[in-house]
């Protein structure tokens, strides 16, 4: 799997301790649809890209008694949908912790996208929704326990 990176111990983006995917790709969809230069991962693209295999992921999780949550995140995961859906799989097989997903789609671009692959049947996934806005306010969204950059995003925890 071609990921940017891993960060092993993450306590920015969820309320619970956790490990950081970074994703490879992205459409930039953000600043498309804005006409702004405003993507906060604009230098992750630029980053050297890592082959990891899905289990030394797990097992890299797995062995760290700190954190007790998985947060894929950016650029963006629903770009590289056969890598999520193999992610997850693999952590499955070894845990319920909760997963967070964040991606720039609405919810109902990345419905038919996750369907495609299948990981509502999944428990304790949640998918933070929405593209940043530059200019938007801020807000405090209580699933995840952070304050996500735009008022248009928010978090849902899907149902198996």
């Amino acid at each position: 799997m071609e990921l940017k990176g891993i960060l092993d111990e993450d306590f920015v983006n969820y309320k619970k301790p956790s490990m950081f995917i970074a994703f490879p790709y992205c459409t930039f969809k953000c600043e498309e649809e804005s006409g702004v230069r405003c993507c906060q991962n604009s230098a992750l693209a630029k980053a050297k890209t890592i082959d990891i295999t899905y289990n030394a992921i797990v097992d890299r999780y797995m062995s760290n008694p700190i954190t007790s949550a998985i947060v894929m995140g950016g650029l963006e995961p629903l770009e590289s949908l056969y890598d999520l859906r193999e992610l997850i799989e693999a952590f499955r097989q070894r845990t319920d912790d909760d997963i967070v997903i964040y991606t720039g789609y609405t919810e109902s671009e990345a419905a038919v996208m996750t369907g495609l692959i299948g990981i509502e049947r999944y428990p304790n996934i949640i998918i933070k929704y929405g593209r940043f806005v530059p200019d938007s306010k801020a807000r405090f969204d209580e699933l995840l326990g952070v304050t996500l950059a735009s008022e248009n995003q928010y978090a849902k925890r899907l149902a198996p």
